[in-house]
């Protein structure tokens, strides 16, 4: 998540097979039979890859690089012996072929220019290999956008192409990415080539699909929805899709002056967050369209290699303002999606496909996310934990409670969550599953309202009053990923042992860090820790001594941390994914320099970052770091 929207949120209460090879029916017994190591990093981990890689690694340690300091200067900082290159940033062409424009460094490109570049604010992606580890799909979501920077005036004469130029800003880029003489390039033209925005026409299918609450006057199918925004992480499946996450969705619309109960819950206020889009685009004016929210909120499937394919919003994933979206496999072949939903006092869920995974790629599984059940999670005193299905019609989800069946439920899912009486955590983020134990990992980034006057108090699972630092939380399943009963801990309460307050000292082994975010395994067991502490609280006050945002690599098994990588300037460390050799990592910079304000001024672009071009006067720009060791060994070693 790029911005705090707590107190908003408060007020609202080696040679790899490519993707295709994993795809073939003569895949059938990686699918079914647990994964060889060697597409480890291509697929979701079964049990019984996990065991058989944790007795491969055995105890032979996991980080070897030496820790870089903390640092508050308008650079990326890497460990000895590493390059960072910066590649893929905002405004670049995707490479469709016929339109490729140049990026404008005054932010003067159009808006059907930036339909066809590299969107704003970089931030989940995923590595699809087409020939290993030379070269593949880059798919990256696009949060949101600052107008500010967007525009050559920011905000100033607001106009209907400015809208359009912001819708285009958001949703995913899908680019063409190989190594050439040991650079990485974007392949120009490609025919994968796509850009998906808040415009761009997209299916709702599952239990949702079709219902009332899902109709509007542009749509009375309830079923075609234009656009995805405020993608935040990810997810991707053992068929070779890719999952992209709305979270904040409420912030776009102009909610009315007095929202019912419903509109309420999921945030909707007058004016939104000041995006302005309303004005000239009515849908996201709540008074006109109050359906067009429910619209929001899902996870949506893309097929990375077919540009003609249209997306596909699941509901029977649920709605929520979701962070990503981590897929796990049952030994009996079923999908299991976790997510977690980045708001105050909000809820982590699972979903768990009716049918098992098939060979044939996307074909194959085309409609497995429509079918299963999702469940919600309460974490018990004990150190035990349940999942409690979102079923209509059992326990209090009846039509007596505003229920009228399962679709109302999926679209409803914070109130269905809230009577049956789950876990209120401190903005679940990225979720992430260890592949040698099979223990899930979610990063819980903050909450300062945790025990206020009128909030939910200290629980065993989120024990810190006035959360400000955040804490890493793990579970194990009982039997397999798709069980209902689990036992959890925690892995690490971050903070900073300088800190005056004692909950904010944390419990670190290793180097000090806060409001951990980005959360992902490689194949090897490491854990990379991603932090996201807002620009208003950086260089000060509990936040003193932990400087620019960064990631971690941890060691699970110790719980040790080195500090990896540093961000410029007011950025937010998000993203991280590698080549399946493990040689190329590809790291996102979301947001240098952002203003406090949340609104950056085009008149003064460099107030706070020149990233990456470090030219005065330079407009800051989201983009994709390459990290690389110099000796070609493996990343983390």
């Amino acid at each position: 998540m790029a911005k705090d929207f707590s107190a908003m949120e408060d007020s609202n209460r080696s040679n790899n097979p490519s993707i295709h090879d994993v795809s073939e029916p003569t895949r059938r017994t990686v699918l079914f039979g647990g994964m060889a190591s060697a597409l480890a990093t291509l697929m979701p981990m079964t049990a019984s890859a996990a065991a058989t890689r944790a007795a491969t690694l055995g105890s032979a340690p996991l980080i070897g690089f030496k820790s870089v300091a903390v640092s508050t200067a308008d650079a990326l900082v890497v460990p000895e012996g590493y390059t960072a290159t910066v590649a893929f940033a905002w405004g670049e062409p995707v490479g469709v072929a016929g339109h490729m424009p140049a990026w404008n460094a005054d932010a003067s490109n159009s808006a059907a220019e930036q339909e066809v570049q590299i969107g704003m604010h970089h931030d989940g992606m995923h590595y699809f290999a087409l020939e290993g580890s030379r070269r593949g799909l880059l798919a990256i979501n696009h949060e949101y956008t600052d107008d500010g920077l967007l525009h050559t005036d920011g905000m100033q004469n607001w106009t209907a192409e400015k809208v359009r130029k912001s819708i285009a800003g958001h949703g995913v880029s899908v680019i063409e990415v190989e190594q050439k003489n040991g650079q990485w390039q974007t392949v120009l033209p490609s025919k994968f080539a796509r850009r998906i925005t808040a415009a761009t026409p997209m299916a709702v299918t599952g239990p949702a699909a079709g219902h009332a609450l899902m109709k509007t006057a542009n749509d009375s199918s309830g079923s075609r929805v234009l656009g995805t925004l405020n993608n935040c992480a990810h997810g991707y499946t053992p068929w070779g899709t890719y999952l992209t996450c709305e979270e904040n969705f409420a912030f776009y619309f102009n909610g009315p002056q007095q929202p019912d109960a419903h509109q309420r819950r999921w945030g909707l206020r007058k004016d939104g967050r000041g995006y302005r889009w309303h004005e000239f685009d009515a849908r996201f004016d709540a008074n006109q369209h109050p359906n067009e929210s429910n619209r929001f909120g899902w996870v949506v499937e893309i097929d990375p290699t077919d540009p003609t394919m249209t997306p596909i919003k699941r509901s029977a994933l649920g709605r929520a303002a979701h962070e990503g979206a981590t897929v796990a496999t049952t030994r009996s072949g079923r999908a299991v999606v976790y997510m977690g939903e980045d708001a105050s006092f909000e809820y982590i869920y699972k979903f768990v496909s009716r049918d098992t995974v098939r060979p044939g790629g996307f074909k194959a599984n085309r409609d497995l996310l429509d079918h299963g059940t999702l469940f919600v999670a309460r974490f018990e005193p004990d150190g035990s934990g349940i999942w409690m299905p979102l079923r209509h019609g059992e326990g209090p989800l009846t039509p007596a409670n505003g229920f009228a069946d399962q679709g109302e439920v999926l679209i409803k899912t914070r109130q269905a969550s809230d009577l049956l009486g789950a876990t209120k955590m401190d903005r679940p983020e990225w979720i992430a599953i260890d592949p040698q134990s099979g223990e899930v990992y979610c990063t819980l980034t903050n909450n300062t309202q945790r025990g206020a006057p009128g909030r939910p108090g200290v629980d065993a699972a989120n024990p810190r009053a006035g959360n400000t630092m955040g804490h890493i939380i793990r579970w194990k399943e009982r039997v397999d990923f798709d069980g209902i009963a689990f036992r959890w801990n925690h892995f690490v309460m971050a903070g900073d042992p300088k800190n005056s307050r004692a909950e904010a000292k944390g419990n670190i082994n290793g180097e000090a860090y806060g409001s951990p975010d980005g959360l992902w395994f490689d194949s090897r067991g490491v854990l990379w820790i991603q932090t996201d502490a807002h620009a208003t609280n950086m260089y000060k006050g509990e936040y003193a001594g932990v400087g620019s945002n960064m990631m971690l690599a941890a060691d699970v098994r110790t719980g040790e941390t080195r500090r990896f990588l540093v961000g410029p300037t007011n950025c937010e460390v998000t993203g991280v994914v590698t080549t399946p050799d493990l040689r190329t990592m590809f790291v996102n910079i979301q947001h240098p320099g952002e203003s406090p304000t949340d609104r950056s001024d085009p008149l003064q672009p460099d107030k706070y970052s020149t990233w990456p071009s470090g030219q005065k006067g330079a407009r800051p720009r989201s983009a994709t770091v390459i990290v690389r060791k110099k000796d070609g060994g493996i990343i983390g070693t």
